[in-house]
């Protein structure tokens, strides 16, 4: 069960009741959760592929700036040049699945990660999502998007 002060500090975070969390994928070292781990389908039914979903509002903005300066295509880019990069970020795909399996199966979204992965880079607050959940050294990009944060939690906790 998730705490009800999480649940609360969530809401306050999105701006909107929270949906099909599982469970804490994250601090912020504030305290306050900054990853929900999310079911792989809505209570309505919906399919939801986003497993680790960035709640922090801090962290979101830093990344929403951080796309609008051109880094995913840089990011991609060098996915097709680098063919290391490219393998590791495909295992970050792997795993983002494998963990999702773990909560259970939903046919439309099989095999169908998030941010992109495993070809393509399209939403670096799920890459980041998915490092602060599952630990650096898991998605390289993911990674490098936390370094390029810099501390978002700095000024104390966003709610």
């Amino acid at each position: 069960m998730i705490d009800p002060q999480d649940v609360s500090a969530i809401e306050a975070q999105l701006g909107r009741e929270p949906r099909a969390i599982h469970a804490i994928g994250h601090r912020c070292p504030c305290g306050n959760p900054d990853v929900a781990t999310t079911e792989p389908r809505l209570p309505n039914g919906t399919p939801f592929p986003t497993t680790f979903y960035l709640t922090c509002p801090r962290a979101a903005s830093r990344i929403g700036t951080l796309e609008g300066t051109g880094v995913m295509k840089e990011m991609q880019d060098r996915l097709a040049e680098d063919p290391e990069l490219a393998a590791a970020y495909r295992t970050a795909h792997e795993a983002y699945l494998e963990f999702r399996a773990t909560l259970g199966h939903v046919e439309e979204i099989e095999g169908i990660s998030a941010g992109g992965m495993p070809d393509r880079v399209k939403c670096l607050h799920v890459l980041a999502g998915q490092s602060l959940a599952m630990g650096r050294g898991v998605n390289p990009l993911g990674d490098e998007v936390l370094d390029r944060l810099g501390a978002w939690w700095e000024s104390g906790p966003c709610v």
